[in-house]
Formats: C-alpha cells, structure tokens, sequence
C-alpha cells in the first residue's frame, strides 16, 4: 500500500546532488505562474545563476536583490511529485534554508472572497508523494504556519487560515470528497503543499506558504470566478509576488 511506503531504513538509489559551493541566497521564492515569471523579469535586475533540466526542458533559477538581501528565484511545475523534484534540484545550484511557495487554490468556504490570502495551517495528504518522506497520516501540519499569519498581520495583509486539502487528481474532486474535506476544516484545496512540506521536513528545509483563493468549489456549480484574461485576485496576480518577496526578506530577518 501507498501509505506503507515511507522507508527510513535503506538509502534512495538515486538522490539529489548537494553542491557545497552553490551560490549562497537568503531564500528561495517558486511560483507557478508565467505571468509573475516574466514579470519579475522585467521588473528587477535578475541574474540567472543557473538550470536544471527535466524531460520537458530547462528551468532557469535566478537571482534578485530586494531588502538588503539576495532570493533565488523560479517558475516550478504543477502537481506534488514535479513540485517537489524541483526544490530537490535547486540544491545543485543554491544553498539556502528557507522556500517561498505560493500560488493559486481552489476554495472550499463560499465566504472566502476571490483573491483573499489563504495561509495552510495543515494538509489533508491525497497525495502519493509525501508518503516516500513522512510516515503515513491523513494530515502533516504547517509548523511555519504562524510566522506567515504573524508577517501576513503586521504588515496589514487580509487572510485566512486553515486546512487545505492536497490531491493528485485535479477532475476527481468531487462532491463527497469536497464535503468530506469541508467537514474537516479545509478551506482550499491544491496539489502540491502537502508533499512539499513532507519533502522539507525530510531534508531539513523551512517552508513558508501562502495560496491564493480562487475558483469557488462551494457552490450547487464549480465557479472559476474569474473574468477571461483578468489577472488581479488570481493566481497570476503580480501583487502576490510582492507578498512573497516581503515574506522572504521577513523570515530572513529572523530565526522563525
């Protein structure tokens, strides 16, 4: 079975590479969205400090200055097991501590509003990944989930926190399970942030994460809530990026 898969006993036949003489960076910040990639771009001064290739190309990992600081910056993959491979790969090029995830998710309370930050405070694991990292559970919490609600109301940043439900299967929510996950305290629902965090406490790493309410699962119709091409209030809206850049300057500034 999936959930008897986590083996701490015997070492991985293929493992990343941790190159000790990677550029050094306070935090690394991945999005999902090619709109805030090409944005950045254009709007700091970015270095590219390198790549790493999968199967579908290459992906370039920059750097950026902002604060006083240095970030690595990247576009990652949807979905838990490419998400989760690329912070693994970053170790060939960057040496940090501390990742920045943030992007959009579907939400499960019709009364959080389209484009409020939602910030995890556990995930529910339909996943298949986390289980290779964490001893089997239906939840893995957030640890860091209270520093990103403390940076989130000092700075005067609307949110709300919750559970979220992590799932493989993006055409198979459906309404049993969305009502399941719903009674339980999950306000959204994505595909990554359950085995990212597993991956991070297995390897040691901080994880700061906050989504973007979009679509709306709560109703008798799935509503996207959005118009075509609009950009504010989902996942591709460039003022989350500013979220994310001041949340990393924020954790490294401290121990949390």
């Amino acid at each position: 079975m999936i959930t008897d898969s986590f083996d701490p006993l015997s070492p991985a036949k293929i493992n990343p590479f941790v190159n000790e003489n990677a550029e050094a960076v306070d935090a690394c910040i991945l999005t999902f969205s090619h709109v805030i990639e090409e944005n950045v771009l254009r709007t700091y001064d970015c270095g590219k400090i390198g790549e790493f290739y999968f199967a579908t190309g290459a992906t370039p990992v920059y750097r950026l200055l902002f604060g006083g600081k240095k970030f690595a910056f990247y576009k990652t993959y949807v979905g838990a097991p490419a998400c989760v491979g690329t912070i693994e790969d970053t170790f060939s090029l960057i040496r940090t501590k501390k990742y920045i995830l943030f992007g959009g998710s579907g939400c499960l309370n019709r009364e959080i509003a389209h484009g409020r930050v939602m910030v995890p405070t556990s995930a529910y694991r339909d996943e298949g990944t986390s289980y290779h990292y964490q001893p089997a559970s239906d939840y893995i919490d957030f640890p860091n989930s209270t520093v990103v609600q403390t940076f989130m109301k000092e700075n005067g940043i609307p949110y709300v926190a919750g559970k979220t439900w992590t799932t493989d299967a993006f055409y198979r929510e459906t309404e049993n399970n969305i009502q399941k996950r719903k009674a339980d305290g999950c306000i959204s629902v994505e595909m990554e942030s359950a085995a990212v965090q597993a991956m991070c406490n297995f390897r040691g790493l901080e994880l700061y994460a906050f989504f973007t309410s979009g679509d709306l699962l709560d109703s008798p119709e799935w509503d996207e809530r959005r118009k075509e091409g609009q950009i504010a209030g989902t996942q591709h809206d460039l003022g989350h990026f500013d979220i994310a850049i001041s949340l990393a300057k924020h954790v490294s500034e401290s121990d949390g």
